[in-house]
């Protein structure tokens, strides 16, 4: 006589990834290992602190039993919830989001499978689910409604897929879970937050609405692409479109620092964008410009006005970051706070500041590991020190900055400047073709990070002698980072290459506009004395050198040798040969 068929009553949780196919297709290894991390991390523990078992994998997809729905839901919500977090700094197109379903009910135990209508129930309320959202069964939401402070909308009866009866289904989106009550706060992200709200149509014209929210729309997404920002999804920010609005009960509502608001007025065939950006909690006025443009080729000048304004916000929001950062007293540093301070003495470039800098970078890093940011300015400051001759262990520093760079990388391979970093690392051990992969990596990441397009210039420049190629990345970077701290170096570069093509007059201007800066290094001055000797500029040139000299007195021919290393033969001896024209001791 076959034994009794085993049977209990339990909760099921059926999940899966929304558009797995497409993420796959777009990049299989890193949406498998972004899936990895995610179950390791967060959804794994989630489920074992919640009681539950994960019954089989299948793909993109779990099959999950809890003893417990009101666990169940619970476990679920939370993952949910975390979820968006995760995704909030990732591009749209790329977030892995999951669609959940859950069912109470009687399941047939087959060793450790499970079958029976319950699970057939759970997976078809699972394809009904909103990505990122929940799905359950009458029987579920019975059991947890007046246990759990969650709240599901009522959605009707369905007939379901080879299931006899309809069942009626509860939905709940994280949306609706992280919209506050009235007079709730939401807490600030630890990082900076923006919300980017839809521009007014003034031209009294319907048909440049899609223009102005055009414009809007696309400011958000390029915002989006750098890691050190948090942006609030056109969706929430465009629920205030057509409204009069205040600032301020806004950014309570959308729980962000800073606010960017903007208008369209067309005359004729020509337009007028205003953008401002505002520090909601005071109502300062941070930064504002207007932008002009003829809307005979509209795509053009949308991404061009988008790019502008990008290029300004961005830059004004992360020197706002630092100042807040310096204000506040030690002891009550975050990590996020740490690295802010960190920069703030990074851009400053002496000696002194940049080993204060690495010391916050790396109390940032104590406080927690896991920030990529973090890791990729650690190893930014290392090997900056390593190009300005200050590194007294020359290859363990640089060792030590590679292994920062790869760090943050493996923490977030979305973290651009990570990307960059590595790129900058790889050209001075010889690795030039890799460094160029890199830097590249960094550019598609993000296409408005003007300092990876200037690491890219200092490849083709200091690592394969190609000046000529060097000089655009150089241009772009200037133009995408116009209020960059480090811009000096931008300038001493171009300044260099030029001074190589032999474009003396060009050279001179670019390195004393980089000499203009309070903050510049000494090898500014350096660069300033060997363009201008080639300019027939004696006296600038021998000026520059005491200059210089009087910033770094180790400067000499022999240091620049031993500095810049790995730079390409064609470049060191264009250089040393300018140098010694200026005046520059041998030791």
């Amino acid at each position: 006589m076959q034994g009794r068929t085993q049977r209990r009553l339990a909760a099921i949780v059926a999940a899966d990834v929304a558009g797995y196919s497409r993420l796959m297709g777009m990049d299989e290894a890193g949406t498998l290992a972004a899936l990895r991390a995610h179950r390791a991390e967060l959804i794994d523990p989630a489920i074992t602190e919640y009681g539950g078992r994960i019954v089989k994998t299948m793909g993109d997809g779990l099959l999950l039993e809890f003893p417990s729905v009101v666990d169940a839901v619970q476990c679920s919500v939370q993952v949910q919830i975390a979820m968006t977090a995760r995704n909030s700094d990732i591009a749209e197109d790329r977030r892995i989001v999951f669609r959940v379903g859950i069912n109470l009910g009687d399941i047939i135990i087959d060793g450790d499978d499970i079958h029976g209508d319950g699970i057939n129930i759970a997976a078809r309320l699972e394809s009904l689910s909103e990505p990122g959202g929940i799905c359950i069964s009458r029987r579920v939401h019975e059991d947890v409604r007046d246990r759990l402070d969650v709240s599901f909308a009522d959605a009707g009866e369905r007939q379901l897929k080879n299931i006899a009866h309809p069942v009626q289904i509860w939905q709940w989106t994280p949306a609706a879970a992280l919209n506050p009550t009235p007079g709730e706060t939401l807490a600030l992200p630890d990082k900076p937050s923006i919300a980017v709200l839809p521009f007014d149509n003034m031209s009294g014209d319907p048909e440049q609405e899609y223009f102005a929210d055009g414009i809007a729309e696309d400011v958000i997404t390029a915002l989006s692409r750098f890691r050190s920002l948090f942006v609030i999804a056109r969706n929430s920010s465009f629920t205030y479109k057509g409204s009069a609005v205040d600032i301020t009960q806004v950014a309570r509502d959308l729980g962000v620092r800073y606010v960017v608001e903007g208008s369209v007025r067309k005359a004729g065939s020509r337009v007028r964008i205003s953008a401002q950006l505002i520090d909601a909690a005071s109502g300062n006025h941070l930064w504002a410009d207007r932008f002009d443009g003829n809307l005979d080729d509209i795509f053009d000048l949308q991404d061009q006005i988008t790019e502008q304004i990008v290029v300004a916000v961005e830059p004004e929001i992360l020197s706002q970051e630092r100042d807040r950062a310096r204000r506040k007293p030690p002891g009550s540093l975050d990590a996020w706070e740490y690295l802010q301070r960190g920069l703030a003495h990074f851009y400053r470039t002496t000696r002194e500041e940049h080993e204060e800098a690495v010391r916050l970078f790396r109390e940032a890093i104590a406080l927690d590991s896991d920030f990529a940011a973090a890791h990729a300015y650690l190893g930014h400051a290392l090997i900056a020190s390593v190009i300005h001759g200050r590194a007294g262990d020359r290859e363990g520093t640089m060792a030590a900055a590679r292994e920062a760079a790869e760090r943050a990388i493996s923490l977030d391979p979305n973290e651009a400047v990570a990307h960059h970093v590595l790129g900058r690392v790889q050209v001075l051990f010889g690795e030039v073709d890799g460094a160029i992969r890199e830097i590249k990596t960094a550019i598609a990441i993000n296409a408005n990070h003007g300092t990876a397009h200037f690491v890219l210039g200092f490849a083709h420049h200091y690592g394969a002698g190609e000046a000529e190629r060097a000089l655009p990345h150089y241009d772009i970077a200037l133009r995408l980072s116009p209020r960059d701290p480090m811009r000096w170096t931008f300038l001493m570069l171009k300044a260099s290459a030029l001074r190589f093509l032999g474009r003396h007059s060009e050279a001179v201007e670019s390195a004393r506009q980089a000499c203009q800066f309070p903050d510049c290094a000494a090898i500014a001055y350096m660069h300033l004395a060997a363009c201008s000797a080639e300019a027939g500029l004696g006296n600038e040139a021998r000026a520059a050198i005491e200059t210089g000299l009087r910033l770094e007195p180790a400067l000499s021919i022999e240091f620049i040798r031993q500095a810049f290393i790995a730079m390409h033969a064609n470049t060191m001896n264009s250089l040393i040969d300018s140098l010694r024209k200026a005046g520059l001791p041998e030791e």
